[in-house]
């Protein structure tokens, strides 16, 4: 194994990070590889609870308070879960962080949950990208792949 399965592996990590004055934001996730295959109603089914990337769960660290899509969320780290559905996707903020995949995902755990718009992409994302688009205080955190997209307005409050 070694190094060269290190270097290969199928659905490497990524970080995406912003600030603003004092108050940083990082998001750690898997990039799983479309490698031709149906991904949205196919490899990650609709309307089922998806890790949002492969691997562990995806995870947001914030060092202050943030409004996400119009809703206060506490400085803190947090799951990302999402529901793909054809038109729209359930975004799940969740306070249960550690987890590998969705297998022990708990609802109870839920600190917030909305829907947002998925959009269609012209140009496919053949690895699941995500990015935090900043201007100044606000930043639209986008998560794409195949030719979807969905855009979430994040505000910093301080």
């Amino acid at each position: 194994m070694g190094r060269n399965h290190l270097s290969s592996a199928p659905s490497p990590m990524a970080v995406t990070t912003m600030r603003f004055k004092d108050t940083y934001v990082k998001i750690t996730y898997s990039q799983p590889q479309r490698q031709g295959r149906t991904i949205f109603g196919g490899l990650v089914p609709y309307n089922e609870v998806w890790r949002t990337g492969a691997n562990e769960a995806t995870e947001i660290t914030l060092t202050r308070d943030l409004t996400v899509n119009g809703k206060a969320l506490k400085a803190g780290t947090y799951s990302v879960f999402t529901i793909p559905g054809p038109d729209k996707w359930t975004i799940i903020i969740n306070s249960d962080v550690g987890l590998w995949g969705a297998y022990n995902y708990n609802p109870k755990m839920d600190v917030m949950r909305f829907d947002i718009p998925a959009q269609s992409l012209a140009i496919p994302y053949d690895a699941f990208t995500i990015k935090l688009d900043q201007l100044n205080e606000k930043a639209n955190w986008l998560m794409m792949w195949d030719h979807v997209q969905v855009s979430i307005p994040v505000a910093f409050t301080n």
